[in-house]
């Protein structure tokens, strides 16, 4: 037995594990990082869909071009057959026409910027944690964490399956499901959500691909039937992973077994019959819980959740990946800032807990909306009512509903309007998928525009770059919040020089033809509009309109470039 010394414990190689060390390590290269994990790489892991935040997290990191190179397919987005419809709806990151061939492997530039990958996690998570030691983390594969030593909120040590003793200024838990550190300093966890699912799955090799999309792009297929869903997701040329998930009440009712189950799942589903009926699958029908939960703490003394050990999201939206990647980096940049000497480290710990809970929480929420359009819920109008209510709202049925569709969940992603992928316009147009309406922009109502903070109190919040953390200017009034930094910041700076929608306009599209900041102005002026449709809903805006000027007409129709009927038919 020996006692082991350094600067940050990891437990858990996984995304969030390798993330964490890989940016700790590039930006304070000093630092002693040890990673601790108790299997040894590869090894297959669910969860294999992702969204394109994390392209952004693996260039910061350095291993972008890695993980390109393994050739995994391209995701574009995502087909579905949800609900009482039988038609197949496609959601895509950039419409599909805009997607050209180019040769692979590529670099992180250009159209890239807005796709993501499906990955081998057995392939996946290995190029990541064989770049955490490239980078100068110390890696120990094989190595069980036994028991956490602490005393009160403060970790003292970990103690080693063969004895040895961890001491460490820093500690993450990263272990997953597992919550190793979590669940020894007796921190709870909830369930903010009706839903108890449970996943099956298996892997395939030689199925076919849905649809080939260019060179290596394609879409999963998430496909609702009368018990619950499946996902059918390529992972490389030959491999596929197959799923169902369905309510545990299900299974519980059920007197068959896990495959038996499995199997009765994917032969309701005639797409899937036809794309795997050639191909032969392992024969190892894996399962688990899917259940949303939320950790109440996130953040202590001398110690941080990352990943899973957070929380966890119904992965009909693919968020897991994401909210891994996103949070690990959170508290690697948290650590960073506390060893440079951030004038209040306690902050960072608040705001790095708020910030989790309030995503990871926002996606739980959203996966609720979507099994609402799906039959889960008796009336979508009367449950929306519920999800606002535990947003801290108080609704009708009705004032929820246009809330969701308005920009209810807009803050995946600090100074923008979007969530899981999917901008405010694809927001819109899937709650109008889901009901058969079309929502209405407020901004097209008016056109002049007003900035108002009145009564707002004016606070911090902070932005993550560059392995530094900067101080943001916030705004708060009751539960709503503004932060002063991205497409807000430029809308801030905009709605205080001009007031007449059409002037407006015309200042984005020179800022964004100025700094070149968006694929087209004409594309980051849609986004800046977006953005002050949530400053109107949320109050941030007051607005009139002058009928002797124009005004914008913004619409989200349910079918539009981004969200459209499927239109696959011969494209192979």
């Amino acid at each position: 037995m020996s006692n082991i010394t350094c600067d940050v414990a990891i437990i858990g190689g996984g995304p969030a594990g390798s993330t964490a060390a890989s940016l700790l390590k590039k930006y304070n290269p000093g630092l002693n990082v040890l990673v601790l994990e108790r299997e040894t790489f590869p090894r297959e892991h669910v969860g294999e869909s992702q969204l394109p935040p994390i392209s952004r997290i693996l260039d910061e990191m350095g291993c972008w071009d890695k993980v390109e190179a393994a050739d995994f397919p391209i995701k574009i987005g995502a087909t579905y057959r949800w609900g009482n419809s039988p038609d197949l709806w496609d959601f895509e990151f950039l419409p599909i026409d805009q997607f050209t061939d180019e040769a692979r492997p590529a670099k992180y530039q250009g159209q890239r910027l807005q796709t993501a990958f499906q990955v081998d996690r057995a392939v996946y998570d290995k190029i990541l944690l064989d770049h955490a030691a490239e980078l100068g983390a110390e890696v120990r594969q094989n190595t069980k964490v036994s028991k956490i030593l602490y005393e009160g909120d403060r970790v003292t040590g970990l103690e080693l399956g063969n004895g040895d003793i961890v001491e460490a200024k820093y500690y993450l838990d990263g272990s997953g499901n597992s919550g190793i550190l979590r669940r020894a300093l007796g921190v709870t966890t909830h369930a903010p959500t009706k839903l108890r699912n449970v996943a099956f799955w298996d892997y395939w090799d030689n199925a076919d691909w849905a649809v080939s999309i260019g060179v290596g792009g394609t879409r999963v297929q998430v496909l609702s039937i009368d018990v619950g869903w499946i996902w059918f997701i390529p992972l490389g040329p030959t491999r596929t992973s197959i799923g169902f998930i369905c309510p545990a009440d299900y299974v519980k009712t059920s007197s068959k077994n896990t495959e038996a189950l499995y199997l009765e799942a994917l032969a309701k589903e005639p797409l899937i019959a036809e794309l795997t009926k050639n191909a032969k699958r392992d024969g190892d029908v894996k399962a688990t819980k899917d259940w949303s939960f939320l950790s109440d703490r996130m953040a202590g003394e001398n110690w941080f959740l990352i990943g899973e050990c957070c929380g966890f999201a119904d992965p009909i939206l693919a968020a897991g990946l994401t909210l891994a990647h996103s949070g690990a980096r959170e508290a690697a940049y948290s650590i960073l800032a506390t060893e440079a000497g951030y004038d209040d480290p306690d902050f960072l710990k608040e705001f790095y807990e708020d910030t989790q809970k309030t995503r990871i929480n926002q996606h739980i929420r959203f996966a609720d909306f979507w099994y609402s359009a799906n039959g889960q819920f008796t009336d979508l109008q009367d449950y929306t009512s519920e999800i606002a209510k535990d947003a801290g709202l108080k609704l009708d049925a009705r004032q929820a509903f246009q809330w969701l569709g308005t920009g209810g969940f807009t803050g995946d992603v600090q100074g923008q309007a979007g969530l899981g992928g999917l901008d405010l316009a694809g927001v819109k147009q899937i709650t109008g998928m889901f009901t058969g309406q079309e929502l209405d922009w407020q901004v097209s109502k008016f056109n002049k525009f007003k900035l108002n903070l009145t009564r707002a109190k004016e606070g911090r919040s902070l932005e993550y770059k560059d392995g530094r953390v900067e101080t943001l200017t916030c705004y708060h009034r009751g539960n709503k919040k503004l932060v002063v930094t991205g497409l807000y910041a430029l809308m801030i700076e905009v709605l205080r020089q001009h007031s007449d929608i059409a002037t407006i306009a015309q200042a984005l599209l020179q800022h964004y033809a100025k700094t070149g900041t968006a694929a087209t102005p004409q594309l980051g002026l849609q986004h800046a509009l977006q953005a002050l449709e949530v400053m109107l809903n949320d109050g941030w805006v007051t607005a009139k309109l002058d009928k002797k000027k124009p005004k914008l007409n913004l619409s989200s129709p349910t079918e539009g470039q981004i969200i459209h009927k499927n239109r696959d038919e011969g494209r192979k």
